[in-house]
């Protein structure tokens, strides 16, 4: 019996939001993020601190946008990307 793989194509690529600077509004970014997440407030700041990094992923776009326009709007330096879909040979 030979094997069939059947690759799924989505409509929605997910993204990922990442976090690049803080800013110097750093208390106002940790608000947004603790918003974002759930996380508490202590671990929000730990996630703040090592900036540059990923504070949401495999989300749609459209949040992906609200998200970063949060960050940003607290002075930070956000942006979103879109995930690369993976390569169906390798995994």
């Amino acid at each position: 019996m030979a094997d069939e793989y059947i690759w799924l194509m989505c409509d929605e690529t997910p993204h990922d939001v990442l976090l690049t600077d803080p800013g110097a509004r750093v208390t106002d970014v940790v608000q947004v993020v603790r918003r974002l997440t759930g996380l508490s407030l202590w671990r929000s700041k730990v996630l703040v601190t090592r900036a540059p990094v990923v504070v949401l992923d495999h989300v749609p776009e459209e949040d992906a946008a609200a998200a970063v326009s949060a960050l940003r709007d607290a002075g930070a330096h956000a942006e979103a990307r879109e995930q690369q879909e993976p390569d169906p040979y390798w995994s």
